[in-house]
C-alpha cells in the first residue's frame, strides 16, 4: 500500500505545480522544487529554487495569460521508495500576452522526484519555433 500511496503522491506533486501556473501562485509553484533544482529547457538550463523563481515571473509578467493543460500523467518507478520517482507529463499550453496574442504549444515534461519533491525537469516542447516567436 505504501507504495501506491507514493506513486499518488508524485502525480500529485506534479498536478499541484501545473495548477499553481494555471492560478499564477509562483511560491506554490516553488514549494513543488527541492532548492538545488534544476530545470531545462531547449534554450537553457536554470539551476536552484531561486533562478527556476526568477524565470517563472518573467514569464507570468511577459504572459498574463497562461494555461497549461495535462493531457497524460505517467509515473515510471512505481515500487521506488523515498519519493524518488520519476513524473512524465504531456501538455497543451496557451500563452496570451498583453496584446492579447496567443501563442499554443504542446510538450512533454519529465520530473525526477527525490524525497517527495521535484529535483529536477527536463521539457520538450514539440514546436519550438512558437516559443521562439512568443519571447521574440
Amino acid at each position: 500500500m505504501r507504495k501506491v500511496i507514493g506513486t499518488i503522491a508524485a502525480r500529485n506533486r506534479v498536478r499541484s505545480a501545473y495548477d499553481s501556473l494555471n492560478r499564477r501562485d509562483l511560491d506554490s509553484f516553488l514549494s513543488q522544487f527541492t532548492d538545488d533544482a534544476k530545470f531545462v529547457f531547449p534554450t537553457g538550463e536554470l539551476e536552484g529554487k531561486e533562478a527556476i523563481g526568477e524565470w517563472f515571473q518573467k514569464m507570468m509578467e511577459r504572459f498574463p495569460g497562461v494555461s497549461f493543460t495535462l493531457n497524460s500523467l505517467c509515473v515510471e518507478r512505481v515500487f521506488a521508495f523515498g519519493g524518488t520517482n520519476v513524473v512524465t507529463a504531456e501538455w497543451d499550453l496557451v500563452l496570451a500576452n498583453a496584446k492579447g496574442e496567443e501563442f499554443r504549444n504542446t510538450g512533454v515534461d519529465v520530473f525526477s522526484l527525490g524525497k517527495g519533491k521535484v529535483a529536477a525537469v527536463r521539457s520538450y516542447m514539440f514546436d519550438i519555433d512558437v516559443q521562439k516567436k512568443a519571447w521574440a
